[in-house]
């Protein structure tokens, strides 16, 4: 058995807490997986993992292990990069994720313009509005907004911002009226897509509204439609809404309350030694996402 045998299995087992899950993301069968790990245990002497027929965990000693583990991929991964990669041409396969509809719109066009450029790369896009763990599911690179993040596993680069917008059709607002202040929300259709909370500045103070009303849709298109049909008020972010606004079929309301821009961040796992696919890609979005 070579000193890396098992090692990966391991690791995967762990982040997907699954050995089905763990062989599908290293591309192997559960059965080779699962004798991995086993003999890696057999040679460390050790229990690694508990295993029950609905979960696995890592044990203490399999906890230390990990860790240690960890770091000899990183190593690992650092050592190949900078020997394959050291030309400064990106190549190799890069995992990239970000929102369904930000996706769509802006990143999955830019990253198609890059790779005409860098023929030997090639590319997995997941769109998805799931919060991905991009260490857990070997993921290179996330598009996330809102606020910069806590995790000391993860380094975020801020790429550009947009402006959220409370608006309504001018339809629904000669029936219903404008609302003067965020108070008077509270006796409007609201038109709730999958944010929970609307958020607003009142006086320098962020704040918090929970809408309300008889429409939902996770789909912010579905929102921007209703809110052209007059049904009531939305709050979406500017590329849905700017050219509704500049037409006239849509109109901002309380402005004087639109919320501080929310951050647009490329998000990538810590690691001494970034890849130039990752560099160099983080580099383009910045120079041209806010340009779109």
């Amino acid at each position: 058995m070579g000193s890396w045998d098992g090692i990966d299995s391991f690791i995967a087992v762990c982040e997907t807490e699954s050995f089905s899950a763990a062989a599908t993301r290293l591309g192997v069968s559960t059965s080779h997986v699962s004798r991995e790990v086993a003999r890696l245990e057999d040679r460390l002497q050790v229990r690694l993992l508990y295993r029950t027929t609905r979960r696995v965990s890592v044990t203490d000693a399999g906890r230390t292990f990990l860790e240690r583990c960890r770091r000899l991929v990183e190593e690992r991964e650092e050592a190949f990069a900078a020997v394959s990669e050291s030309d400064g041409a990106p190549r190799g396969h890069l995992r990239l994720t970000c929102s369904i509809a930000y996706g769509e719109r802006f990143i999955v066009p830019l990253v198609n313009r890059f790779l005409l450029s860098h023929p030997q790369l090639s590319v997995s896009i997941d769109l998805t509005n799931r919060l991905v763990d991009l260490v857990g599911e070997g993921f290179d690179l996330a598009v996330r907004t809102g606020a910069s993040l806590n995790d000391s596993r993860l380094i975020a680069v801020q790429l550009t911002s947009r402006r959220r917008y409370l608006c309504a059709a001018p339809a629904y607002l000669e029936q219903v009226g404008a609302p003067v202040s965020l108070d008077d929300l509270a006796r409007h259709e609201c038109l709730t897509g999958t944010a929970e909370l609307w958020h607003f500045d009142d006086h320098g103070q962020q704040v918090s509204f929970r809408p309300a009303g008889n429409w939902r849709c996770n789909s912010g298109f579905a929102v921007l439609d209703a809110a052209r049909q007059g049904l009531g008020l939305c709050q979406l972010p500017d590329f849905y809404v700017e050219t509704d606004l500049a037409a006239g079929t849509l109109v901002s309301l309380l402005d004087q309350h639109r919320p501080p821009d929310e951050g647009i961040w490329a998000v990538y796992p810590h690691r001494r030694h970034l890849s130039p696919k990752v560099s160099l890609l983080v580099d383009y979005l910045k120079h041209h996402v806010g340009r779109l």
